[in-house]
């Protein structure tokens, strides 16, 4: 049973273990690096969390963790979906499907009007969950990355 939780700052021991096991996972899918994340305590966990106006949900399949991911304020009304991972053990249940959904309840009552990402271009797997989720191409170019040439794609889903 895949059960979703929204975290605050007092769940940032839970926020830890499951961005450790991402970075861990799938270092190919993030900007940041596990070793980025090993320093700074409890302090460093907890501002993530603390985020003014963020959302932060993390996926617990039979009371194990399994997946996370946030929603930031964008510029105007348009929200950002950040840090979507989920767990070897979780995929194919539908898991990231659900993950989006909250962050998207979560951009509407926000009043945002659009919910973007971005997304390293050759992660085929992360792709084909935004497309089926209604993300698509904005054709803007994304940040660029580690080895200078490739961009992030950026993607958006209008909340209607």
């Amino acid at each position: 049973m895949v059960r979703l939780r929204v975290l605050t700052t007092s769940d940032w021991p839970l926020w830890r273990e499951v961005r450790l096991a991402a970075l861990e996972d799938a270092p190919y899918a993030f900007k940041s690096r596990l070793g980025d994340w090993h320093s700074g305590g409890e302090e460093r966990w907890r501002a993530r969390l603390a985020l003014p106006g963020a959302c932060h949900v993390v996926a617990l399949l039979d009371g194990r963790a399994a997946g996370m991911a946030s929603g930031l304020p964008g510029e105007r009304d348009v929200c950002e979906l950040r840090s979507v991972w989920v767990g070897p053990h979780a995929r194919g249940l539908g898991v990231g499907d659900r993950l989006i959904a909250a962050v998207r309840v979560w951009a509407r009552a926000s009043g945002a009007t659009a919910l973007r990402l971005a997304v390293f271009p050759d992660n085929e797997a992360a792709l084909a969950l935004y497309r089926r989720n209604g993300f698509v191409a904005t054709g803007e170019p994304g940040d660029l990355l580690p080895d200078g040439v490739t961009r992030e794609l950026v993607m958006v889903n209008g909340l209607r």
